[in-house]
């Protein structure tokens, strides 16, 4: 299979990494924002060819797939250049600053039957299969989740016009995994603060202390905060569920269940950013996408639950999805 990436930040370089690991994967070129960013990747990882012109790769490269690893402010026209094209692609949360964007991109790709898969890795974790096996004879009452770090010091992210804030940058992946274990979000209210950032950095509009109340069509709640005012290397990340059975602790060390009998643990097996991958490029192969866990309609649900947060924050009151 023939590969492209469009992109050479952190996550194109370990997607880069996985694929050319794998048996008959070969990638074959990379787009980046100026030729010597692109070719200094492609130096990393063998015979790739790099570009500063997706509309030049894609007419030089016959690519069976695209990987979309840019910023939310960059896409829009990346993916409607590739689905104009009939090709397949994996892009990385989150689809957009705004919900507009990806829901002009949905409305393309339900015209086309194109396989896509998005990076919301959490979702092929062995212990989120775990914890929804749990749940799924239990009665949920409220979950909490927290995103609480430092703030990744590159311009666009301090910028709530290109990175969308915490919410639509980080915190999404905790949206995400509490629709793939808890259902749709019904409405939202949320609140936002500058406490640090904006007086420590230039530039800075983008929040650092948020948090929101999330109300499920089942009726569970759900409460997650965020803040990116931490010093480097202190972090808390994760999501609590209490429910009928107990309560169940997931974070980056695994999943914790305590109940009547005790307290058990468990540690993921297989890494999930290389499970996605052999999940869409299977996908891509054979036409079978049982194993895709997140296409791109379905995230775009996520997106519009980081909207509705937004449009919260703005207006000051619940906001309710589909109204906003």
């Amino acid at each position: 299979m023939k590969i492209g990436m469009i992109g050479t930040g952190g996550f194109s370089r370990k997607h880069a990494t996985i694929l050319t690991g794998m048996k008959d994967v070969s990638l074959q070129a990379v787009c980046g924002t100026s030729v010597e960013k692109a070719e200094a990747f492609a130096r990393q990882f063998g015979t790739i060819k790099g570009y500063d012109n997706v509309i030049e790769m894609l007419d030089d490269k016959q690519l069976d797939a695209v990987y979309i690893c840019v910023p939310p402010f960059a896409h829009g026209r990346l993916e409607e250049q590739l689905i104009a094209r009939d090709i397949p692609f994996f892009v990385e949360k989150s689809l957009a600053v705004d919900l507009c964007t990806a829901s002009n991109i949905k409305a393309l790709l339900n015209e086309k039957n194109l396989i896509t898969s998005v990076g919301y890795h959490f979702r092929y974790r062995d212990t989120v299969r775990l914890l929804k096996e749990a749940l799924s004879v239990h009665t949920v009452g409220m979950a909490v989740g927290s995103w609480m770090g430092s703030m990744p010091l590159v311009d666009w992210w301090r910028d709530r016009n290109r990175s969308g804030g915490q919410f639509v940058e980080q915190t999404t992946h905790l949206m995400d995994l509490v629709r793939y274990t808890l259902g749709e979000v019904e409405e939202v209210y949320a609140m936002e603060t500058d406490r640090l950032m904006a007086a420590a950095y230039d530039h800075v509009t983008a929040a650092d202390v948020g948090s929101a109340m999330l109300k499920m069509k089942s009726g569970v709640i759900v409460q997650l905060s965020n803040t990116c005012m931490l010093p480097d290397g202190v972090s808390e990340i994760g999501l609590r569920f209490f429910y009928s059975g107990g309560i169940a602790g997931l974070d980056g060390s695994g999943l914790a269940i305590c109940t009547t009998d005790g307290e058990t643990k468990q540690k993921d097996k297989v890494d999930p950013y290389v499970r996605e991958n052999e999940a869409f490029l299977h996908g891509v192969r054979t036409g079978d996408t049982s194993h895709i866990l997140s296409c791109y309609e379905d995230a775009w649900y996520t997106q519009q639950t980081a909207n509705a947060i937004g449009k919260s924050i703005q207006q000051k009151k619940p906001v309710r999805l589909g109204e906003e």
